[in-house]
Formats: C-alpha cells, sequence, structure tokens
C-alpha cells in the first residue's frame, strides 16, 4: 500500500469509487482537534513497548481518533442489537460484548497499540469495562509443539489450539458471565499451567495476536468451518514496511539481550552472552527462517479482511489509516 500524499483522502467525494476510505495522518488527527485527551504522558510511558516510539503527540493525533470512533461503532452496534431484540420480542436480551481483533507482526508494535486503545476506551463512561487478551495463551505447550515436530514454527497458525481460541470468542459473543483464557509467559517462552486470566462482563473485548484475522480453514471433505473474524465486530491491521519490521525485530532483540535475557529464569538466557554482532547476525537468522516466512504466508494476507489498517512509517509514526466503508 502505497503512501498518500499529506492533506489526501483518497475513495472522498469527487475521486474513484473505493471500498476504503484512506486518510493522511494530518487529516486523520483532525478528526480529534476537540476531543479530550484521557492519557497522560506517564500512562502513555507505562504502556509504550520495548523499542515503540510512542509519545503523547501519537497518541492524540492517532489513537484519539480511533478510540472516538470504535466508541461510536459500540453504541451503534448496541442499539442495533436492541433494536434486534425489540424485534424478535425478547425484552431482555443478554449482553453481547463489542469485540476487536488486532493483527499484525511481531515487532509491528500490535502489543503498545492494544494497551492503548484499552486504555483509551476505558476512559469513555458509555464502556467502562475494556478487557484484553492475547492469543499467545492459546499456544500449544513447547512439550506438545516439539512433539508434533513444530516449536521452530511457533506463531504459525499451526501451532495454536484453534479450538480452544474459537471457542473463547464464541464463548464472548454468546454473553457468558465469566470466560477464561490460558496465560503465557514470554520469560519462560510457554504456556503457563494452570494460570487463567478471567474475563467477567466486558463492554468491549480486544482480542490481540499474529493471526487473528485468518480466514476459516477448508476441511479435507471440503467444508468450511468458523473463523475468529466472524466474531469480531472491528478488525484492526497494524501495518509497516517488511524491512522496516525486520529491523525493529533485530533492535528490539538487542535490547531485549540486555535486559529480559539477562533474567536467570529467562528461555533465552543462552542469547544474554552474545556480542553485538553475535546478537544481531542471531535476530537476523531467526527472523529470516521464522518472523519474515510467517508475515509473508500468513499474517500480512489478511490485512486486506481489516475494517481498519494503521500504516507506520520507519520511525514507528502511523503515516496513514484506511478505514473500509459502512
Amino acid at each position: 500500500m502505497p503512501a498518500m500524499p499529506n492533506g489526501a483522502a483518497r475513495g472522498a467525494n469527487g475521486s474513484e469509487p473505493s471500498p476504503y476510505l484512506e486518510l493522511d495522518r494530518d487529516a486523520w488527527a483532525e478528526l480529534g482537534e476537540h476531543v479530550r485527551q484521557p492519557l497522560t504522558a506517564d500512562e502513555i510511558s507505562r504502556l509504550r513497548g520495548l523499542g515503540d516510539e510512542l509519545d503523547i503527540d501519537e497518541v492524540q493525533q492517532v489513537y484519539l481518533p480511533l478510540s472516538r470512533l470504535l466508541s461510536l461503532r459500540v453504541k451503534a452496534a448496541r442499539r442495533l442489537h436492541r433494536k434486534q431484540e425489540e424485534f424478535l420480542h425478547r425484552p431482555q436480551p443478554p449482553r453481547t460484548p463489542f469485540v476487536i481483533g488486532l493483527a499484525g507482526s511481531v515487532a509491528v508494535g500490535k502489543s503498545t497499540t492494544a494497551r492503548v486503545l484499552q486504555q483509551m476506551l476505558a476512559h469513555w463512561d458509555e464502556h467502562p469495562n475494556v478487557a484484553l487478551v492475547t492469543t499467545d495463551g492459546f499456544l500449544h505447550s513447547n512439550a506438545e509443539l516439539e512433539e508434533r515436530g513444530i516449536l521452530q514454527r511457533k506463531g504459525f497458525p499451526e501451532s495454536y489450539d484453534r479450538r480452544a481460541l474459537l471457542r473463547f470468542v464464541v464463548d464472548i459473543k454468546s454473553g457468558k458471565d465469566e470466560v477464561e483464557a490460558p496465560i503465557y509467559s514470554h520469560l519462560v517462552y510457554d504456556v503457563v499451567p494452570g494460570e487463567k486470566v478471567v474475563v467477567r462482563r466486558p463492554d468491549i473485548v480486544i482480542l490481540e495476536g499474529l493471526n487473528v484475522l485468518q480466514p476459516a480453514r477448508v476441511t479435507e471433505d471440503g467444508r468450511t468451518g468458523l473463523a475468529l473474524s466472524d466474531f469480531f465486530d472491528f478488525g484492526i491491521y497494524v501495518d509497516a514496511a517488511t524491512t522496516d519490521i525486520r529491523s525493529w525485530y533485530v533492535e528490539r532483540f538487542l535490547r531485549l539481550r540486555e535486559t529480559a535475557f539477562a533474567d536467570p529464569a529467562s528461555y533465552f538466557r543462552r542469547y544474554a552472552g552474545l556480542s553485538t554482532d553475535e546478537a544481531t547476525a542471531t535476530a537476523e537468522s531467526i527472523w529470516d527462517s521464522i518472523n519474515g516466512p510467517n508475515l509473508e504466508q500468513n499474517i500480512k494476507p489478511t490485512r486486506s479482511r481489516a475494517t481498519l489498517v494503521m500504516r507506520k512509517a520507519r520511525d514507528h509514526s502511523v503515516q496513514y489509516v484506511r478505514l473500509r466503508k459502512l
């Protein structure tokens, strides 16, 4: 997707018809000019992921308009749901959370995006209970992946317990009072046995993960099952040039070598003693053999399934937004 020139909005009045509207950063930022910024600089600093260049201007110009758009969509979905239940003569419908799927590559900054959106959306009175769940907890355990011979394909679609993940989203959209999800530890690089996060009567659920926008699989007998995205009310894809994401991954790896990898409990403790050149070469090898192929084969093809795409520049700032029209 080429970047839009300043001030351009493709798909607007007078332009070639398109199912999408693309707004450059300036045009997008104008949509939040008269909306109060709910987060402080300290809060933003705590939400920032390793290597992300997130500041108060980025939150004001990019995430504030997005949070207001999502808030409008939440309210509209509630009205539609209420009208449908009235039509069906169901005076006391179950609570149905608004579900946002958030996808993107390793190291693109989707976890920071998810955390910022969670905090901003929770500041609006209309939906104070915003849950954030990552799909990492639904990865098969390392032991299971080793048994299947796919430990080196961790993060690829086949490395997840897709049935459990789909059941989780179905339970959320069914309006269950409590739904549990497994917890993953990046320190030990594995699912934590017996540990769960409990989602209780949320207004909004953000489900963040590499492959959440994947289409349904076609079975051997030719039938198509359900996809996670069938139960999403809104899909977001965090995008950037592949060369930039690769550089961000290497930069993050070098920072982790000096921080988390140095922890004796870390699964990646063996990388802590590498020289800068050795660590760079290792990170590049991991990207080229695992994360890069996963991005090209599985993650990037789901970009067109998103309701909104956030395109980042080399400095991590969002250049433009592409929004699917209603």
